[in-house]
């Protein structure tokens, strides 16, 4: 357990010590953000479009995406898994795959929730790392990890700040929800996701005190965009 948490402190500090060489990749929406993610302006975060903005959300366009995911991870805790999931990834982009290549840290890294059905009960959870743009034509392959190409995607944000809990976690996704009442995008997500479904995306590292943004996405589908606006 102690080597563990040694290895993720030195995880994070290497990742979020050096990454002014990185490419900066803006998504277009950023005026409607209530803070732009301040990673995203050193290291590469997909590119997105802000198409709508609502009380308490804003609905964004991602372009064509690629990902790393872990296997699913069984735990009664999001900080938990996300910790586990992340040091999988860790492994991953330090050339721990079948390439032996070392990748650039991207951000964010989310975390989708398949929530349990008791307070008690573990829930679902898959940790995923964007792959940079120079690695989505052939990503190295790797055990327990699997490559997910995303097509445009559509998705409803919400933000918070501060330091993703536990005991918090649950209530902005809840808020989320509640804001998108009675709206076409609503009903998108819940034929897309179903009800509980969500993902955490963490920009920043646990050595940043200030300027911390988090996001809940609820992700859906369209064909046709203009019926929906």
């Amino acid at each position: 357990m102690a080597m563990s948490m040694l290895k993720l402190v030195f995880a994070l500090m290497t990742l979020f010590s050096v990454t002014t060489h990185s490419s900066i990749v803006t998504g277009t929406g950023k005026e409607a953000l209530q803070i732009y993610p301040p990673t995203c302006t050193r290291i590469e975060c997909p590119n997105f479009k802000t198409i709508h903005v609502g009380n308490g959300f804003e609905i964004r366009r991602y372009n064509s995406s690629v990902w790393i995911t872990t296997s699913p991870i069984q735990d009664i805790s999001l900080v938990q898994a996300a910790r586990t999931g992340f040091l999988q990834l860790f492994d991953y982009i330090q050339g721990k795959n079948k390439y032996n290549q070392t990748i650039e840290m991207t951000g964010p890294v989310i975390t989708q929730i398949l929530p349990s059905d008791g307070p008690f009960c573990k829930s679902t959870f898959n940790v995923s790392f964007y792959v940079p743009k120079e690695n989505q034509a052939d990503p190295p392959p790797a055990e327990g990890l699997q490559v997910q190409r995303w097509k445009p995607t559509y998705l409803a944000a919400r933000q918070f700040s501060g330091f993703v809990e536990d005991s918090s976690v649950g209530k902005e996704a809840a808020a989320l929800k509640s804001s998108l009442e009675g709206t076409v995008w609503a009903d998108a997500i819940q034929k897309n996701l179903g009800d509980g479904v969500y993902t955490v995306a963490q920009y920043n590292s646990p050595f940043e005190f200030e300027n911390r943004v988090n996001e809940i996405w609820m992700t859906f589908h369209v064909e046709d965009q203009h019926a929906l606006l």
